[in-house]
């Protein structure tokens, strides 16, 4: 069968192709408590242990029950959109009127439907090297060109204003960041993006920033949300991460007023709406103790990275930069395999603890680098630090 050529430009997956070796070497033997095995430690997929909290679980039983299940308009029930608007003035200060809000079937329709109305063939798109794999290929999708520039651990992983100014060309149409940023949990610090959106604004650019790890931060100098620099700014969240509805589909894009309808138009062919349950569900997301819910599960993760990330320099599987926001440690693992793909796939045979090799997140110099989830719980993190410790013991 002949496939189209826009193929071509998206790689597989490759994070998902480690998990599923993963899953298989935990289905054999060695992995088998009753057979003297060890279990499978998964810390290799980004999605939180935890699950919707209670009250938007009865919400979701209650929706189903009342037969709320029918389509809604394809920019998401006017409620939730005035919820998100509201939660934007208390969590962040800002005010985002409902109506530059779309609901959205999780934040990759929201980057989907961004990109179809932005960028065209021949547009070029700057994004850092490491970056989450999908956002480039949401570009591809849209048949323009994701230009992967180099963000080393002195610049956070993240692009600078400098290297945007540097980059830009003729072709280029805007830049596509992430703050915090999936695999390094970094941000760009407040100063830097408005330098940054300056430069594409110069240039009649757009910015589109992705935001979904944006409740998971853990440092006042980053937990700002760039739509405060003014309308023109792209926003793409989620409620999968800091509200734990990974498997519900459900997001959201803020967007210059002019961009709804358009985004609209689109949606409404494309995906006709969101999940009519999870939006009544999320609904309950904003109920004070729901938020207090969130808040405490925060300083969970909190707690979690701050244990981790130094045991991690310890081992010399070094983090050079802190993260500040999201679930991940980004680790140098130089020390002890020139290749992180294979040293993912030793450390799931012999600590049987599964990693997420740099492959994917770019090409400058991806096999130095491991990322590690920690959105495990503390007893598993424990336990697989001291497998890691007792591998790369044997390798000393």
């Amino acid at each position: 069968m002949k496939l189209a050529r826009r193929l071509d430009h998206i790689e597989p997956f490759y994070v998902m192709e480690c998990a599923k070796a993963a899953v298989e070497i935990a289905a054999s033997p060695a992995c088998d408590p009753r057979q003297g095995g060890e279990r499978m430690i998964f810390l290799n997929i980004g999605e939180p242990d935890f699950t919707a909290p209670p009250l938007v679980q009865e919400a979701a039983e209650r929706a189903i029950r009342d037969g709320r299940s029918q389509y809604t308009s394809a920019t998401g029930l006017p409620a939730l959109r005035e919820r998100l608007s509201q939660w934007y003035a208390d969590r962040f200060g800002l005010d985002i009127p409902a109506r530059r809000i779309v609901v959205t079937a999780g934040a990759s329709a929201a980057l989907q439907l961004a990109c179809l109305a932005l960028f065209e063939a021949g547009d070029e798109v700057l994004m850092p090297d490491p970056s989450y794999p999908c956002n480039r290929h949401f570009v591809a999708a849209a048949e323009a060109v994701a230009r992967l520039l180099p963000a080393t651990a002195e610049h956070r992983f993240q692009l600078d204003a400098e290297a945007v100014a540097r980059a830009w060309s003729p072709a280029t149409r805007g830049v596509l960041l992430a703050s915090p940023s999936n695999p390094t949990g970094t941000s760009i610090h407040p100063d830097e993006m408005r330098r940054i959106d300056a430069v594409v604004r110069g240039h009649d650019g757009v910015t589109v920033i992705d935001e979904i790890y944006l409740g998971l931060s853990y440092d006042d100098t980053f937990g700002h949300s760039a739509l405060g620099l003014g309308e023109h700014i792209v926003s793409v969240n989620s409620f999968s991460k800091y509200f734990n509805m990974t498997g519900w589909r459900l997001g959201w894009l803020v967007l210059p007023e002019a961009l709804v309808a358009p985004v609209e138009r689109l949606a409404q062919n494309l995906f006709i709406c969101a999940s009519t349950i999870a939006q009544h569900a999320a609904l309950a997301c904003f109920e004070p103790a729901s938020i207090a819910e969130y808040e405490r599960r925060r300083a969970e993760f909190r707690r979690r990275r701050d244990m981790v990330v130094p045991a991690l320099n310890e081992l010399g599987l070094t983090v050079p930069v802190m993260p500040d926001g999201a679930f991940y440690a980004y680790a140098d693992c130089s020390r002890f395999s020139p290749n992180s793909w294979d040293f993912a796939f030793e450390l799931m045979h012999s600590a049987h603890v599964a990693l997420t090799p740099g492959r994917d997140f770019g090409r400058h110099d991806p096999a130095r680098w491991l990322r590690l989830s920690f959105a495990s719980s503390m007893d598993q993190l424990e336990e697989a630090l001291q497998r890691l410790r007792r591998e790369l013991h044997r390798r000393a």
